[in-house]
Formats: C-alpha cells, structure tokens, sequence
C-alpha cells in the first residue's frame, strides 16, 4: 500500500523520512510507533524522537551535514496496528492516512497511538483520539466515538484533492477503522 511499484522497489524507508513529506505513508507511522531516527553528521552520531524530526512542510531536523544512518522501533509485543488511508488511484498519494497502534487488558484499550498522513504540514498525532481511546471499551462503537476527536488540533490542507472539511471527516472516520482493526474488533 506504500507508493507506486517504482518506488517500492528503489526506495528506502530512510529516504521517504528524510523527505519529509506530511503526504507520505511512512512519517505518521513512524510517529505513531515513536520511532527513534539516527542522524550522522560531521559531528557524530545523534538521536532524534520522530515527534522532533519533522519541522515544518519538507523540513526535517537534519542538518546540512548529516545524512539519515538509521531508525529504531520500540519493541511492541502485545500491540495491534492497523494503516488506513484514502487515495483515488491505488498510486496516490493519500488525501488522509492514518497509522493505528492499540495494546487491549482486560477487554479495554490500555494505550493508543494514532499517527495522521496530510492533515498538517507535518505528520500529526491525533492526541485527542488516543486519550479518548485509551480506557476505552475495545469496541467498535466506543472507538469510533473516541475517533470523533481525530481531527482536533489539525491544520489539514486545502487543494484539488480535498478541502479541510473533508480531511476532517476522513481524518474521523478512517481513524474508527484503523483503531477496530489494530484493536482485533
């Protein structure tokens, strides 16, 4: 579901977050898992949290002289995941992506993570949705309702794929689907 046949066979996973790119797949699951990213530069190596790499629209933290060596993921055993997104063609570009990270107990979502594709000029945490989420019966009905916050706090864009107003209801309802299926619902 990433890209086109083109890229998946050439691309890197490090290039795609390099480029920065808030309508890219891989940004808001690299947010949604709290992935670490490691820069080298002239200066050595350093760590940045995926919340503080991506800066504004195709500006990372990257330095001039650093270069994008390596990603860590937190192990997640126990942890649901789901990505969602809307496009018109099979190789577009998402009009909205979400990546959905859940861990149940006890018939509950315990934790959720949930990171948005284009609804911002960088890749965006739907913070509002998880808290809402988290404790939440693991039920579809209650995670669509804790899905109704998704959009909050956003600044999706306006162009000929979509005016905010729609990015708001997708950002909604794609994030009930990805959060029911990362719950197993």
């Amino acid at each position: 579901m990433v890209a086109d046949p083109a890229v998946r066979h050439r691309g890197t996973i490090g290039g795609s977050l390099a480029h920065g790119d808030p309508a890219g797949d891989l940004p808001a699951v690299a947010l949604a898992l709290d992935a670490t990213l490691i820069a080298h530069g002239t200066g050595g190596d350093r760590e940045i949290a995926a919340g503080d790499f991506f800066v504004d629209y195709l500006t990372t933290a990257l330095q001039p002289d650093e270069v994008l060596t390596g990603i860590r993921v937190p192990k997640l055993a126990g942890w649901g995941y789901h990505y969602e997104k809307f496009h018109r063609t099979a190789q577009a570009w998402a009009i909205v992506g979400v990546a959905a990270l859940t861990r149940r107990s006890n018939g509950q979502v315990a934790e959720a993570r949930i990171g948005l594709t284009n609804m911002g000029p960088v890749p965006v945490r739907a913070t509002a949705a998880e808290a809402a989420a988290t404790g939440a019966e693991a039920s579809r009905d209650a995670l669509r309702a804790a899905a109704t916050h998704a959009d909050e706090g956003t600044e999706p864009p306006n162009d000929l794929h979509g005016a905010p107003d729609y990015r708001r209801h997708l950002a909604r309802v794609l994030t009930g689907r990805a959060l029911s299926a990362a719950a197993g619902v």
